[in-house]
């Protein structure tokens, strides 16, 4: 499912203009998107949680050139479901 599907849904589940729905799609996307980049994880009861993680530095290799470089730690963004969402998919 897309994002262009997902606006047709909500637009055809609500009765709103699928113009309205796109913005507020866009923005639910943008503010998730801003609050990970400050740290901070976004909690959605009964869907999951957007989180950041860790990554520690480590070695890596360079195949081509057979050298080691560092890989410096870093963030990442990561999704955990909720129980609920869970067992809704299996």
């Amino acid at each position: 499912m897309t994002k262009a599907d997902i606006v047709s849904e909500i637009s055809k589940n609500t009765g709103l203009d699928k113009g309205d729905v796109l913005n507020i799609v866009e923005s639910i996307m943008e503010t998730i998107k801003g609050s990970l980049s400050k740290n901070e994880n976004v909690y959605l009861r009964g869907f999951g949680s957007f989180i950041v993680k860790q990554r520690a530095e480590k070695t890596g290799r360079n195949i081509s050139k057979n050298t080691s470089i560092i890989i410096p730690a870093h963030s990442i963004p990561a999704f955990k479901p909720a129980d609920v969402l869970m067992e809704a998919v299996k």
